[in-house]
């Protein structure tokens, strides 16, 4: 039975960062590649032990190594990406970023032969059958079981922005949903999914690992996919909000956000007297509400406040939590065009195979 625990949290401010990517062929469309890719050949040295591939065999994913410094994360970031990019072009493919690929059909792509996949297909299925999402993963390192609990709840209200901002995904299985961020409710369509619940301690996280595996609802702890989490094998607290980007500076401004964010939070639960006293004011159906509203509407979305009474647009949000935590890069991000309106421009100007096109590496 695997599972994690409190000593994993050793280190403060610590970065991990895990993207999903599309494997496509010449014509941009995905593909069944992962089996070359991640079993068939070696991988280039950066990638060793860190790549892998999830459900669908034209998604794969990359981890970089443990990032000490903020500042380093950047280089290791495009690092791992170029020998990516390089790996993939080695055996005649291409690598896309999106969190769904508009041109994905699931009922017409090959699933994974990994007996942890097909456990799950077998268990999950429809849900699970339909879903080629991909995502990106940010993990924080926090020197503290309990720490890293709290943090995750506090953190909740915030993912909301972090989705507006990411959301990538407006077509899926070839139509356009009417949704910023698809990828966020075919995701969902799974279990142990979406905005998690406020946990009082370590313990109640740590027993509901333990609880869900030993009745079997879970084969492993990874299978509590919610958007955020205290991770209780890397000892981070691991946010799993955004979709899938092409742009490297997109996933940094999101980098920083989350690390700015998780360090705050740091900070605030060290010199708070009783931080576990400092209840949030919201219930999960009001952070429900706003992740809806960022799903739906991305850019143009306006969320319930802090104070769970009032209501604030993104562009006020962003500003605010620019200035508090001392970032720009999710400023720029909202500056400029979102990839939700992008994907949809190009397929009314240009048509599909220019919008596949646009999202290869």
């Amino acid at each position: 039975m695997e599972l994690g625990s409190a000593e994993a949290f050793d280190r403060m401010g610590t970065l991990g960062i895990e993207e999903e990517f599309f494997v496509v062929d010449e014509r941009g469309r995905p593909t069944a590649g992962t089996d070359e890719l991640v079993y068939g050949s070696d991988p280039p040295p950066i990638l060793e032990d860190r790549l892998d591939h999830e459900l669908f065999k034209c998604v794969i994913e990359t981890q970089t190594p443990i990032i000490e410094r903020p500042s380093d994360a950047r280089e290791s970031l495009l690092d791992v990406r170029a020998a990516l990019v390089g790996h993939a072009e080695a055996h005649g493919y291409g690598i896309a970023a999106a969190g769904l690929h508009p041109a994905a059909k699931w009922r017409e792509l090959e699933h994974a032969e990994k007996p942890r996949y097909r456990d799950q297909l077998a268990r999950i299925q429809y849900p699970q059958h339909r879903n080629t999402t991909a995502g990106l993963h940010v993990h924080v390192g926090v020197n503290d079981a309990e720490k890293a609990t709290w943090i995750a709840n506090q953190v909740r209200w915030h993912l909301p922005i972090l989705l507006a901002l990411s959301a990538n995904s407006p077509f899926w299985n070839g139509f356009d949903t009417g949704l910023a961020s698809a990828r966020a409710k075919i995701f969902e369509g799974l279990p142990n999914t979406g905005m998690p619940t406020e946990f009082g301690s370590f313990e109640s996280y740590a027993a509901l690992e333990r609880r869900m595996v030993e009745t079997e609802s879970i084969s492993d702890r990874g299978e509590l996919w919610y958007d955020v989490r205290p991770h209780t094998g890397h000892g981070t607290v691991e946010v799993r909000t955004p979709d899938g980007q092409r742009d490297p500076e997109r996933v940094l401004a999101f980098v920083e956000y989350v690390h700015a964010l998780v360090t705050d939070y740091a900070e605030r639960y060290e010199d708070a007297p009783t931080p576990w006293s400092e209840g949030d004011a919201h219930r999960r159906e009001t952070l429900d509400e706003n992740k809806w509203r960022a799903t739906r509407y991305g850019r143009d979305a306006s969320f319930i406040d802090r104070d769970a009474e009032s209501v604030v647009d993104l562009p006020t949000a962003v500003d605010r939590e620019c200035d508090r935590l001392g970032i720009d890069g999710i400023r720029s991000v909202l500056e400029a065009e979102s990839g939700a309106a992008a994907q949809r421009r190009l397929r009314r100007e240009s048509g599909l195979d220019r919008l596949c096109d646009s999202l290869r590496l």
